[in-house]
């Protein structure tokens, strides 16, 4: 593998958003080229962040040329890796600089006293081509899949509109509604109570967390622009309660991804959740979409079963890395760093 020889890699916050805005920029592209996904809007907020000075992560430079960055961000006790790109020379040069910006933050983070866990998930690299550096530092690795169903391949679906599957007594399918905030954040919470996917998201686990989560689905961009029109509720009416639930993103002008489609444990097996797809993607179509994307959990096999069965087709596939050291942390250990 060709390598910089005069790769230097510096602070983040030594850099301004119009330094780094042609590197974001061109990530932003390949967003669009490889998820159909109009990044612009997470590239001007983040550049945002960056003028202000204060997440933490690296640039490398080669040669005096900004080439690549990473940076995380501070959730309490836990640091979420918020990305990792490159670009420098060919494929194999920008991989090596992005390896060795990943080295430099799992350096800073595992020999940060107050971080006792991190989570990444870097969607735009194939699994296992930036494996190395999380492995090194005894991180677990999880596989995920990035999945699409073409609409405008299978017009058939708008047939869908009306679900033939009935709905429990009791149970209505309504559009979202922020009245429901607190009991969508609750049906978070109980539906990934010993999920796997608690595993790689610590904010399912408690409802403070998916309070937060929820609110970073609905606020911000970084899964596309959250789409009210397009998500839908199960409510239990006899309860006042949430039985299921499907959000929707718009992260291009005819491209939804499904953000998040969740039933409570006491519903399942009903076919709520199929029901809430098959609904979701037939008002997708007719408000003209023409593709869906979501990503899911490898080892979730029911879930995937159901995508494809749908139309749903892998892209591919990523990793989930993380790293929850708050067990195992004693007086003598020593944290695992093979390379910088």
């Amino acid at each position: 593998m060709t390598v910089a020889t005069q790769l230097e890699i510096l602070d983040l916050r030594h850099f301004s958003a119009r330094q780094l805005r042609p590197l974001l920029e061109a990530e932003a592209r390949i967003w669009e080229q490889r998820l159909r996904w109009d990044y612009r809007g997470s590239t001007e907020l983040l550049l945002q962040y960056l003028d202000s000075r204060i997440l933490p992560g690296f640039v490398a430079l080669d040669r005096g040329k900004v080439c690549g960055y990473t940076f995380c961000v501070y959730e309490g006790h836990k640091a979420v890796v918020g990305d990792a790109f490159a670009m420098a020379g060919d494929v194999e040069q920008s991989l090596y600089v992005t390896q060795t910006l990943l080295r430099r933050l799992m350096e800073l983070l595992l020999h940060s006293p107050h971080i006792e866990r991190i989570e990444s998930q870097l969607l735009l690299y194939d699994s296992s081509l930036v494996q190395e550096s999380f492995l090194e530092a005894g991180f677990v690795q999880h596989a995920r899949l990035f999945m699409e169903c073409d609409l405008a391949r299978e017009p058939w679906r708008v047939a869908d509109a009306k679900p033939r599957m009935t709905l429990p007594a009791g149970v209505e399918l309504i559009p979202w509604s922020t009245t429901y905030y607190q009991q969508a954040a609750e049906l978070i919470h109980a539906a990934y109570a010993g999920h796997i996917d608690a595993q790689i998201n610590d904010q399912y686990c408690s409802l403070h967390g998916s309070l937060r989560f929820l609110h970073n689905i609905v606020r911000f961009p970084g899964c596309g622009v959250f789409d009210a029109d397009q998500s839908w509720l199960l409510l239990d009416k006899r309860t006042g309660t949430l039985a299921g639930m499907l959000l929707c993103s718009r992260v291009s002008p005819d491209v939804a991804h499904i953000t998040q489609l969740c039933v409570l444990p006491s519903f399942r097996g009903l076919g709520l959740g199929r029901l809430l797809l098959q609904h979701a993607m037939a008002q997708l179509m007719i408000a003209g979409y023409s593709a869906i994307t979501l990503t899911v959990t490898e080892a979730n096999r029911q879930a995937v079963q159901l995508y494809l069965a749908l139309g749903f087709r892998v892209r591919y596939r990523f990793d989930a890395m993380v790293l929850d050291r708050s067990e195992e942390r004693g007086p003598d250990t020593v944290w695992r760093l093979r390379k910088n």
